[in-house]
């Protein structure tokens, strides 16, 4: 009986180490500790750099010093400064400055297992969400995962002149994107300390987080912190932003962000930015229009047209999923008719109205409804994702997987819409409950594109047996799969509305009329 004690203790004993190992481990900060959660380690607030208060304010990011130690990660981390959060794991979260923390969750017992990771950017316009949350799905298929916040709005994207005095590199703005790359290099640095491995990271984000994960694989301070990369409904493509009007706008122009900027000076009461850096958070959250913070062209982070690069090839050639869904626009365009209809096309495709309205026609206020929600998805989205999709294949040397969500579901933030609205793909990768109903198909379906997600993050292929099967995007050929009731192979979709905004946006690229 003795024997059998000492034995039982000898297990637990092992048993709590192999756990202490993965429970509490050590980056370069010093030493961390996360907690068990639902089978594996959790580290839900790692902080990446310092708390950007103070002089830091509109500040590139600071790696975050050595502390003294054990660094308890035990709760999630402030969300940003932002207006609301949709996500409501993070609607529970106070807001602070003080956000810049990553998530790690990992199935791994040693460090040794060198594990596939998965990082997650969060969406939100650049001006709401939250990192906080993780995926259980894809950290019992032994992936790491991990989430990272980053500044919103104002406190993320305002450019200033005396901010770019500051600047060693005369830059300002940007400073959400920033953050994003400092996360990532501590990923790449440290990952492997959690069971990770840091030559094979795969990036992802949906919307706004699309949209970081395009720049980002076109940033040169990016080369080597991912291997493969994920883009739902996102893209920074456009032509460079230079003014309030155009429907056309990507990343910033530098004149037009710091314009922005002293405006918003202005608007604080403040004489110089040393005065704005001394406001309460809450005073520049209340007065800030969020929306019109963006990322910008720096000339470091974002070199210039993000376009021009990848017809050049000067890009971080990953593997790639990028995609769309059907009717993205519904979720923004509500009660227009044939008088916002005919002051876009005025508006914001004067250079080729005629083509424009074949593209997207109208002749009543219905009509014109569905065209304005079209012309939001091809412009903010679909062009996007069929610009970047085939540029990389045209360019690139790895593989693009291209996708096209068009499933009806009652799970999705809206009803009634004619397609699958923004958003509604989320719930078939990731297990999100918007409230509605999963039928028998849509269940069918979500097991399969679970499936597509974490086979490419841990191969770079999206594919396997009894799954069907996904090519590698040719265009002009039926090679985009196409998410429908089941899954098929199609030509590129609306390719007539496509077709018109390559040779319209080319038209703006190149100043003519």
């Amino acid at each position: 009986m003795k024997r059998i004690f000492i034995f039982l203790s000898v297990l637990a004993l092992t048993a709590t180490g192999l756990n202490a190992q993965i429970l509490r481990t050590t980056c370069e900060q010093g030493q961390i500790e996360g907690e068990l959660h639902n089978g594996y380690a959790l580290y839900k607030a790692i902080p990446y750099a310092e708390p950007p208060l103070g002089k830091l304010r509109w500040h590139a990011p600071v790696k975050k010093a050595p502390w003294n130690g054990v660094y308890k990660s035990e709760n999630w981390g402030d969300r940003p400064m932002q207006t609301t959060d949709p996500n409501q794991n993070g609607n529970a979260l106070p807001m602070s400055e003080d956000c810049l923390y990553l998530s790690v969750a990992t199935p791994a017992k040693d460090k040794a297992e060198r594990l596939p990771v998965f990082v997650n950017i969060h969406g939100g316009g650049f001006f709401t969400g939250s990192y906080s949350g993780t995926q259980d799905n894809f950290v019992n298929d032994s992936i790491v995962y991990c989430s990272i916040a980053y500044r919103l709005g104002s406190f993320g994207f305002m450019a200033h002149p005396e901010a770019a005095k500051e600047s060693e590199r005369g830059i300002a703005g940007n400073y959400g994107i920033m953050d994003q790359i400092m996360a990532l290099q501590w990923i790449h640095d440290n990952i492997a300390n959690f069971g990770g491995d840091p030559d094979k990271v795969t990036i992802c984000g949906e919307s706004a987080g699309g949209i970081s994960v395009s720049i980002l694989c076109a940033s040169p301070l990016c080369k080597g912190l991912f291997r493969r990369a994920i883009c739902e409904s996102g893209g920074n493509f456009l032509p460079i932003r230079k003014s309030d009007t155009s429907v056309c706008g990507s990343a910033q122009d530098m004149s037009y962000a710091m314009n922005n900027g002293l405006a918003f000076q202005k608007k604080l009461g403040c004489k110089n930015l040393s005065q704005m850096r001394k406001l309460p958070a809450e005073d520049i959250q209340a007065k800030t229009e969020f929306e019109k913070y963006w990322p910008l062209v720096d000339g470091y982070v974002i070199t210039g047209d993000t376009y021009q690069a990848y017809l050049d090839g000067n890009y971080n050639d990953v593997d790639l999923i990028v995609g769309y869904n059907s009717d993205e626009g519904s979720l923004f365009v509500h009660g227009a008719g044939m008088d916002a209809y005919n002051k876009m096309a005025s508006d914001n495709f004067n250079l080729d109205k005629e083509e424009f309205q074949k593209a997207f026609p109208a002749s009543n206020d219905a009509e014109a409804l569905q065209a304005l929600r079209d012309v939001f998805r091809d412009v903010a989205f679909g062009w996007p994702s069929w610009a970047w999709a085939s540029l990389q294949s045209r360019t690139g040397k790895h593989p693009v997987y291209f996708y096209y969500f068009d499933q009806l579901s009652e799970n999705t933030l809206m009803r009634g819409t004619r397609g699958a609205t923004h958003v509604a793909e989320m719930p078939f990768i990731y297990g999100f409950n918007f409230g509605g109903r999963m039928t028998e198909t849509d269940s069918h379906m979500a097991q399969i594109m679970e499936r597509y997600w974490i086979n490419f993050v841990k191969t770079g292929n999206p594919n396997a047996n009894a799954l069907p099967f996904w090519t590698v995007f040719k265009p002009g050929t039926p090679s985009v799969m196409y998410m429908k009731n089941g899954f098929f192979l199609s030509s590129e979709p609306n390719k007539v509305q496509t077709e018109f905004l390559e040779k319209y946006l080319s038209k703006i690229r190149n100043n003519k009329k």
